[in-house]
């Protein structure tokens, strides 16, 4: 069983796009991207997920529960993060943390002081003296507080400073370790690269790919830039797995070849300039977005 499953999900507005037959599987344990342009349909299937809109046809379960019709029970199990966090601004933020602490009875004092000092959470400040990044410290702390079993974050890193991004990720290991399952939105690549054990990639309302992270990194080459004259370009371009960009004596491509190869081969040309570094996941996410402007 799937912790996360869904049939054909799909969710329209009118004459709208929304998203259209989302088919997701979610292992117990895993920390799972769900990544695409904006406007690509990530908050849509959180939101539909969460029983926050419901879906035009298909459905999904979570923990083996319905997503519609035993949506009150899994909430019991659930810790979720909005891509836009939004609080009454005379609250203070231990009364908030607190007072979400209350619907949890697994919830101690000990721990929700351990995450407020982890986050460095103001608590004695009200909600309207905070920065967006300090109130999405907020949002994060009420949802773990909880113990639960699966984290739902769209965007969580959205208003986070490279050190509080960098903490975040620490405490979703942690949670990883603990047998937590956690499904993250992100638009930040390299996060997902590093993060993730797969990705799923939603474009224009429907998802394109899955990626293993691991099995994915094995099997990267190289990403070669160079410029130079009289560079037989037809010759070049049947090395390459991917081209990047071409421009007028200058390429980068994607080479997954034997790399003395490349280099016995590019030593026959005037080379001005020449960059070769691993490839990155980054290369190939990037890649479904540059199709996405280019429709």
């Amino acid at each position: 069983m799937y912790v996360i499953e869904t049939n054909n999900l799909s969710k329209t507005y009118g004459k709208h796009r929304g998203i259209i037959d989302v088919n997701i599987a979610v292992k117990k344990g895993e920390i799972f991207g769900f990544i695409g342009p904006n406007g690509a349909g990530k908050s849509t299937t959180i939101k539909t997920l969460l029983n926050f809109i419901y879906p035009t046809s298909g459905g999904g379960t979570i923990l083996g529960k319905d997503i519609v019709k035993e949506s009150m029970e899994i909430k019991k199990h659930i810790g979720y993060v909005p891509s836009e966090v939004k609080y009454y601004e005379n609250v203070k933020v231990l009364d908030l943390i607190n007072y979400a602490a209350s619907f949890y009875p697994e919830s101690n004092k000990e721990d929700i002081e351990d995450i407020i000092k982890e986050l460095d959470i103001e608590k004695n400040k009200t909600m309207g003296e905070l920065s967006l990044g300090n109130k999405k410290k907020v949002a994060i702390a009420q949802a773990i507080i909880g113990k639960p079993k699966v984290l739902i974050l769209d965007e969580p890193t959205n208003g986070l400073d490279p050190i509080m991004q960098n903490k975040l990720f620490s405490i979703l290991l942690k949670e990883k370790a603990k047998g937590t399952t956690i499904f993250l939105s992100s638009h930040n690549l390299v996060e997902v690269q590093n993060l993730c054990d797969r990705v799923c990639v939603i474009k224009e309302g429907r998802i394109v790919d899955t990626l293993n992270i691991k099995e994915s990194n094995e099997r990267l080459g190289v990403k070669v830039t160079l410029k130079g004259e009289g560079i037989n370009e037809e010759k070049i371009l049947s090395m390459c797995y991917k081209v990047i960009n071409k421009e007028e004596n200058k390429y980068c491509f994607i080479y997954r070849n034997n790399v003395d190869k490349l280099i016995k081969e590019l030593s026959t040309y005037t080379i001005d300039n020449l960059l070769i570094e691993e490839e990155s996941l980054e290369d190939t996410f990037l890649n479904y977005y540059k199709k996405e402007g280019n429709k």
